[in-house]
């Protein structure tokens, strides 16, 4: 029978410096470095990326293809699997409850309507909405999904996104105009995301659906990348509408990411 000496040293060795559990942290740092690479990665790259020994990054990965979150390639890289989609799906379904008091808020404050966005893959998915109280308002269903070429929430999350990666997603996605104002080419969508940039805020100015405008901005440090946005009719949102909707956006993006980051956000 192990003495109490040796079972407190088992234990250490299993736990993190944190309080947590060592291997549960390692196998979820492995799992979002899978994601950071597009999805699917060998051995030896995990090696360079983690900083951990190839035997130990061999355990957890045949732990995770047991459980259905990773699973071995023919050509033996490791890719994400799928039992991740039920996780993401209703994750960033509670990540749109969680943001509904902010959204509200935003609606309160400007009169517009208010989104949540999040990038899945190559497209924007609406994760949560607000609808305005005018009669005249902009309705984006929960669930739409969208090109982010077109929209002010596909511009904020791709404005910090290297060049060619970016170049690629429009490569895959392709560039249709959605209105006789919508970007659709590579050169002019990197403009574009320059004034993202310089603004701190995206617009889509009639480009997704003419007659509209929609201010975006990105939710700071949030768990997933995510944006919020207010959009309604150009004749509302003018440009002098822009200098007093802009930083309500942004303060409630910072509001939204503290509360995202704390164990469970404010009403």
């Amino acid at each position: 029978m192990p003495s109490s000496s040796a079972s407190t040293t088992d234990a250490a060795k299993s736990s993190s410096p944190s309080g947590g559990v060592q291997s549960l942290e390692r196998a979820f740092d492995l799992l979002e470095r899978m994601a950071d690479a597009g999805g699917e990665v060998g051995l030896s790259e995990l090696a360079v990326s983690s900083g951990l020994p190839l035997p130990t990054i061999h355990r957890l990965m045949r732990t995770l293809v047991s459980c259905g979150y990773v699973r071995q390639q023919p050509n033996r890289r490791y890719a994400l699997g799928p039992r991740l989609i039920r996780l993401g799906e209703s994750a960033a379904r509670l990540l749109g409850t969680w943001a509904r008091p902010y959204l509200a808020r935003l609606v309160e404050e400007t009169g517009e309507t208010a989104n949540m966005a999040l990038l899945d893959g190559d497209e924007i998915v609406y994760v949560a909405q607000v609808p305005s109280k005018h009669s005249m308002r902009m309705f984006t269903e929960v669930g739409r999904r969208v090109l982010p070429h077109s929209t002010g929430v596909g511009k904020a999350l791709l404005a910090h996104t290297p060049a060619d990666e970016v170049r690629s997603l429009l490569a895959r996605t392709g560039m249709p105009a959605a209105t006789e104002k919508t970007i659709t080419t590579p050169d002019g969508f990197l403009t574009a995301l320059e004034e993202v940039r310089r603004l701190g805020y995206a617009i889509d100015d009639n480009e997704q659906e003419i007659g509209v405008r929609c201010l975006a901005v990105t939710v700071p440090n949030s768990p997933t990348a995510a944006a919020i946005s207010i959009s309604g009719p150009a004749g509302r949102v003018t440009e002098a509408a822009t200098e007093k909707i802009v930083p309500v956006l942004q303060q409630v993006a910072v509001e939204l990411s503290a509360a995202l980051a704390s164990s469970g956000p404010a009403a």
